[in-house]
């Protein structure tokens, strides 16, 4: 069956069930789970295809439903809710679909690795890291994302220092591009007796968890690697052992760390993994330099670049800078319904067109 939708989009459910028969006949073989991450792979090829199977009938069920209703219109019955909430959720997939669609470049159907650093103001900032934290969590809770924090650095006081986190499932890195930057946060400080507004900024990097498959070149005499005592909740072994590992990398400064396992293997293993990623996203920015003009360069967002504000007094609203899009519901944002934003971000990477239906810009 073809179906033709708005987006564009011409779903096959045939062809898609005939590559889901082959997925099927890899796993049945004897020796499939000899190596755990091809399988793992094949695995998630297969939840894939089968997610957009259920989606081709999804759409043909309402498409169905929406005939009849338009059928029982005509005859004169009362049916005008009923189109009004059956046309709501068919936007709504379609929206989604069409989100999937826009995902663009080798690496947005890889996982992700999240980190989250607060900026200037003590406090206040490492609080506002720890909301964009959970937003971020409560996002993959909804997508049913699996998530590992693999370092978790406690801020004095009140909310976090830093925060490293994986973040698997297909095309979590492509939609959590939107999130890379600096988000900016507008409210009366719950931390300050006189009931001042004070403005705080946290910045996010996402990076690609990437396949062993790419070929990233470590070399062992141009690592540091540090054990030590791993800080914070994790029981008494995890507190009085160096499970601990922290990993720099000399020639390009950087410095991952994992104190989330027990075993000091494995926190090594989850280390070299954020490593990898890393230096793949430094060798990508490298490129990016060179090729300003190109449409790639759209996506380059330096450090110091406000992507998002979001504004909880004296007024609610959430701004994204880039796409123009506001929203009023802060609090369904900050519960993790990034939908709308991630898909906006996607547009404006693909056409340069904004939402345009925003406020001005929003000021202190």
């Amino acid at each position: 069956m073809n179906r033709h939708l708005p987006c564009g989009v011409i779903f096959d459910a045939a062809q898609k069930t005939k590559q889901i028969e082959a997925l099927a006949e890899q796993i049945a073989a004897p020796d499939f789970w000899q190596n755990p991450e091809k399988s793992q792979k094949v695995m998630q090829d297969r939840k894939r295809l089968e997610e957009a199977v259920d989606s081709d009938a999804q759409i043909a069920g309402l498409t169905d439903d929406l005939d009849t209703l338009f059928e029982l219109a005509r005859e004169g019955e009362a049916v005008t809710p009923d189109i009004v909430r059956e046309m709501k959720g068919y936007g709504e997939l379609l929206s989604k679909l069409e989100t999937q669609m826009l995902l663009s470049g080798e690496n947005a159907s890889l996982p992700a690795i999240v980190t989250i650093h607060p900026g200037a103001g003590g406090t206040e900032s490492q609080d506002w890291a720890e909301m964009l934290m959970r937003m971020y969590l409560r996002w993959c809770e909804r997508n049913k994302f699996g998530t590992v924090i693999t370092d978790r650095q406690e801020g004095e006081g009140a909310g976090i220092k830093s925060v490293t986190f994986e973040v698997n499932g297909p095309n979590a890195y492509g939609l959590l591009q939107s999130e890379i930057g600096v988000h900016r946060l507008v409210r009366i400080s719950p931390f300050d007796s006189a009931a001042r507004r004070h403005t705080s900024f946290a910045s996010v990097f996402v990076f690609p968890q990437i396949d062993d498959e790419i070929k990233i070149d470590i070399k062992l005499e141009d690592l540091r690697i540090d054990t030590f005592r791993a800080g914070g909740a994790g029981g008494q072994h995890v507190n009085m052992t160096d499970s601990a590992v922290r990993i720099t990398h000399f020639p390009t400064g950087i410095v991952v760390q994992c104190q989330n396992e027990r075993s000091q293997h494995k926190n090594r293993d989850s280390a070299m993994k954020q490593l990898r990623a890393r230096m793949y996203e430094h060798e990508l920015e490298k490129k990016r330099e060179e090729t300003r003009k190109t449409e790639a360069s759209k996506l380059e967002i330096n450090f110091g670049s406000q992507i998002r504000s979001y504004v909880l007094a004296p007024y609610r609203m959430i701004k994204d800078h880039r796409t123009k899009l506001s929203i009023g519901d802060v609090d369904k944002v900050l519960d993790g319904d990034l939908e709308q934003l991630q898909h906006a971000f996607l547009v404006w990477c693909k056409t340069g067109k904004t939402a345009g239906a925003g406020a001005d810009d929003i000021e202190d």
